[in-house]
């Protein structure tokens, strides 16, 4: 039996839960789970905000744990390698998308908290596929943030090869932003902060942001119009999309990463005139995973954490909900 925090209702507090995994498979591995981050998606997820929501509904896909036990086709992973799991806990192996490295992108893809139980507990199941080995340089106890919310914001510039001499602005500067500024700045981009709060200004220049671009204020965004190769919206709220579109140069792109529910409302004109993009990306493959632990790794980019213990889970998520986390909040044995 798996012993977790389970909600058995929309929008529920979590309480203690058990459950049997069955019969370890072929080809999935075992995870001891050593912490789990905390992501404004598995609030949705509890919300049943996407509707597909399954109760009783176990969080958590930001874990950081040790391999306990292997299937007896899993060669590539050992018990007791520390190793993280994200998003997706397996893939389907055999579209086109798996067999062109693009894992991410399967349709049958099985996320880590739809139909499967998450990481708010003390064993997590996943193929192995999914589980990717954790650097021994990356501080374990902030690192489960990076494989959802620090995936999202580096696959973008590695999707659409985004130069180091680009100059890219993020929307945001929260759970998912500050990392974003981190990676940009270390990519060699010269990075803007868009952001309405000037307690964030000084914060923002110290995680790698070159500007602070006060986004509250219409003169200063008309102000920027043609200067960004890219922007990064990681936000979940509805803003002015045009004229953040004004801002981009000749074939920018104002790219989400942010769920927001809204519908977008945006000028054609604004795009064919300077034949410009607006695109969207999920979590990265598990082969751009490894790749952004490796940099992250280098450049010592980490997650600024806030930690509960896992009997605080209620306590954790009401502080997410509340918008008081600074940026990430992790659960923690």
């Amino acid at each position: 039996m798996i012993k977790a925090y389970a909600a058995s209702e929309k929008g529920g507090k979590l309480a203690p839960f058990e459950y049997d995994p069955g019969p370890l498979g072929a080809n999935e591995v075992e995870i001891n789970v050593e912490s789990c981050g905390i992501c404004h998606s598995d609030l949705s997820m509890l919300d049943n905000e996407w509707g597909f929501t399954q109760y009783p509904f176990v969080p958590g896909h930001e874990v950081i744990g040790t391999i306990k036990q292997v299937g007896s086709d899993v060669s590539t992973l050992t018990p007791g390698q520390r190793v993280g799991l994200g998003w997706h806990s397996g893939y389907c192996e055999s579209c086109q998308s798996c067999h062109s490295g693009d894992h991410n992108l399967c349709s049958q893809a099985e996320m880590t908290i739809g139909g499967h139980h998450g990481g708010f507990a003390e064993q997590v199941r996943a193929q192995a596929t999914a589980v990717i080995p954790l650097p021994e340089t990356l501080n374990p106890d902030s690192a489960g943030p990076l494989f959802c919310g620090g995936v999202t914001v580096f696959n973008p510039l590695v999707q659409f090869d985004i130069k180091p001499t680009s100059k890219v602005g993020v929307i945001g500067i929260g759970g998912l932003g500050h990392m974003a500024l981190q990676f940009l700045h270390a990519w060699g981009c010269e990075v803007t902060a868009f952001s309405s709060s000037d307690s964030k200004k000084k914060e923002a220049l110290e995680l790698g942001a070159h500007h602070v671009l006060d986004s509250s204020n219409a003169q200063a965004l008309e102000d920027a119009a043609g200067r960004f190769d890219l922007i990064l919206s990681t936000v979940n709220v509805k803003l002015d999309w045009n004229a953040y579109l004004n801002t981009l140069a000749p074939k920018g792109r104002l790219h989400f990463v942010g769920a927001t529910l809204e519908p977008l409302d945006l000028g054609v004109f604004n795009l064919i005139g300077a034949q410009r993009s607006v695109s969207g990306s999920p979590v990265g493959s598990p082969v751009t995973i490894k790749k952004m632990l490796d940099f992250a790794a280098l450049h010592k980019i980490e997650p600024v954490t806030e930690y509960f213990s896992f009997e605080q889970v209620n306590e954790a998520l009401d502080r997410l909900r509340e918008g008081k986390a600074h940026y990430r909040i992790v659960l923690k044995r």
